[in-house]
């Protein structure tokens, strides 16, 4: 069997406060990801925000989910990374920085628990510079998210051939 065929839906869930300047990046890619038009069928987007575990049933019902956040990677502010399975449940049990951190982590136990986590996962992850209050992201993160857009559209592409 194709991969296509045994994939029924890859959630991307954007994820973080837009009302945290660099901590709202995975909202923000999400949007760009929308306004760029590149909706497949088997795609189903998701304004994730701060929502927490009520974001369950969205997961559980994902074949593939990528999540996009801003993340402590250890790495310079604007500085992407793309964790995959076991990495990115690794990169999950490190030091958490936010609140959706943790919850992020929770939801991929939970559902982990109910036997529904999705075989295939991948974290697209950006160093942030700025959590404070701010609407928009620093210029590096603003940068940085052309990249992570064509991160998420790789993703995709490679998921469902």
């Amino acid at each position: 069997m194709a991969l296509s065929e045994s994939l029924d839906t890859i959630l991307v869930l954007g994820l973080g406060n837009t009302l945290l300047s660099d901590d709202g990046v995975g909202m923000h890619v999400l949007k760009s990801l929308e306004d760029e038009g590149a909706c497949q069928t088997q795609v189903s987007y998701c304004h994730g925000g701060t929502l927490g575990l009520s974001l369950l049933p969205e997961i559980e019902d994902a074949s593939a989910l990528i999540v996009i956040d801003a993340a402590e990677i250890g790495a310079p502010p604007g500085t992407l990374r793309v964790f995959e399975g076991g990495d990115m449940d690794r990169q999950l049990g490190g030091k958490k920085y936010s609140a959706h951190e943790v919850a992020l982590a929770d939801l991929i136990s939970s559902a982990s628990l109910m036997g529904k986590k999705p075989q295939r996962r991948a974290l697209v992850a950006i160093q942030p510079a700025d959590t404070s209050w701010g609407l928009e992201p620093t210029p590096k993160i603003t940068a940085a998210m052309p990249g992570a857009c064509r991160e998420v559209n790789s993703l995709i592409e490679r998921w469902t051939r």
